[in-house]
């Protein structure tokens, strides 16, 4: 993934297979890692629904302009609400991270857990996503903030240029302490 890049292009490097884990008896240690390696690729995930998906291809389709790419709080104001908070689904508007996102429904349609706070559904006993069995785990436990700042070079301020911060804060079970993954992106006003 390019961090500070001018490019608006995401490369998939690597796909992870369709595959359950189980561990046998004497390897239950290698959860710990595997249970990080699990969190890192939420937060890559949540990072990319923001930026990706939402801000560059909002702009993009020409569905925000440019100063709309923006916090809540600036001037002039923005779409996107500067808080930490817990991710949910994007609304009418289909941007993450707006006033108008809404509670996210698991894979049998359900709303999600925690009030409705995103969730993944795996398959349950059955090995078959969306059927009565399936496990539901909610990602309560991250925060999503998307702070938007203008570039500044030599003291003035681009006016084609914004930087995006994406700040992904979570626990992990079984670990002490939170845990942050901090992402950057310029964006540009040029398609």
């Amino acid at each position: 993934m390019l961090l500070g890049s001018f490019f608006d292009e995401v490369a998939v490097k690597t796909e992870l297979a369709d595959q359950r884990v189980d561990l046998p008896e004497t390897q239950r240690w290698f959860r710990c890692a595997l249970q990080i390696a699990a969190h890192k690729t939420i937060v890559e995930s949540l990072h990319f629904q923001s930026c990706g998906a939402g801000i560059f291809n909002a702009r993009n389709t020409s569905q925000l302009g440019f100063t709309a790419i923006n916090n809540t709080t600036a001037v002039p104001p923005g779409v996107f609400l500067p808080a930490a908070l817990q991710p949910k689904c994007a609304g009418p508007d289909g941007i993450l991270g707006t006033v108008d996102d809404v509670a996210c429904k698991t894979a049998a349609g359900v709303v999600c857990p925690n009030a409705g706070i995103e969730c993944l559904t795996e398959p349950g006993p059955d090995g078959i996503v969306g059927t009565a069995d399936d496990v539901i785990i909610s990602l309560a436990n991250y925060t999503r903030t998307i702070t938007i700042t203008p570039l500044l070079e030599g003291g003035t301020t681009v006016p084609t240029l914004v930087l995006v911060t994406i700040t992904i804060n979570y626990s992990v079970p079984n670990h002490s302490g939170a845990k942050s993954y901090v992402l950057e992106e310029e964006i540009s006003s040029y398609h």
